[in-house]
């Protein structure tokens, strides 16, 4: 009884050798020398200099360095979350129950900066997925979502981040990612549209073979497919 008790509650950890994992979506490490942030602010200080700002006043004269450290710290995601390489074996003993029951979170608020503008988009994210022998922490999945929007992205490879570390992660019988969010770079310049929302749709394994689970999914996360 001992030993069966031992290998219910065992934390089951991600091989080492799981490059698609391990390296470098869930851990690194970005070092900048003292150099490299002076540098860094003295660039931020001739922009916006140059685009008008007034850098001598209280306001602004620090604001070069404080752009640069908010910049840095908004795309924290690069370094990755070691709190996210844990799984759990799974409550299902086997059977179909297995391949059908859905574990669905959200919405998982969150905040990404477009690759091709650096503006910020921000919305919420749905994440389902079919457990098979391994789960993983309810709080890991917005874990999850926020490694990869604390990043330079574009919403649609986002998602599909998501749903390849999830499935990883647990080897899911299926993934579903659902994100709908505002851009800036649409509000603020271009075609200056205050309204749109982005929306879109990843599905893995079962979810893309049963138009069933995403209707389910989508009723689970309160979201209506259209």
């Amino acid at each position: 009884m001992a030993d069966l008790a031992d290998e219910t509650t065992l934390h089951l950890r991600v091989p080492e050798e799981d490059d698609d994992v391990w390296s470098p979506q869930l851990r690194s490490h970005r070092d900048l020398s003292p150099e490299h942030w002076e540098r860094f602010e003295r660039y931020a200080a001739e922009i916006f200099a140059a685009f008008g700002m007034n850098l001598d006043s209280p306001g602004t004269v620090d604001t070069p360095r404080r752009f640069v450290r908010a910049l840095f710290d908004a795309t924290d995601g690069y370094e990755g979350d070691p709190k996210l390489l844990t799984a759990f074996p799974t409550e299902c003993k086997g059977g179909a129950a297995c391949e059908v029951n859905q574990i669905v979170e959200g919405p998982i608020p969150f905040v990404a900066l477009c690759e091709h503008h650096a503006l910020p988009f921000y919305g919420r994210a749905f994440v389902g997925y079919v457990a098979h022998e391994e789960i993983i922490g309810i709080s890991k999945l917005t874990r999850l979502v926020r490694l990869f929007a604390r990043r330079f992205t574009v919403q649609e490879r986002m998602g599909d981040q998501i749903a390849d570390a999830l499935n990883a992660l647990v080897r899911a019988h299926g993934v579903a990612v659902h994100l709908e969010a505002h851009h800036l770079c649409t509000q603020m310049r271009g075609v200056r549209e205050m309204q749109a929302k982005t929306r879109t749709a990843v599905w893995r394994g079962e979810y893309a073979k049963n138009a069933d689970m995403r209707d389910e999914f989508f009723s689970l996360s309160g979201v209506r497919s259209s």
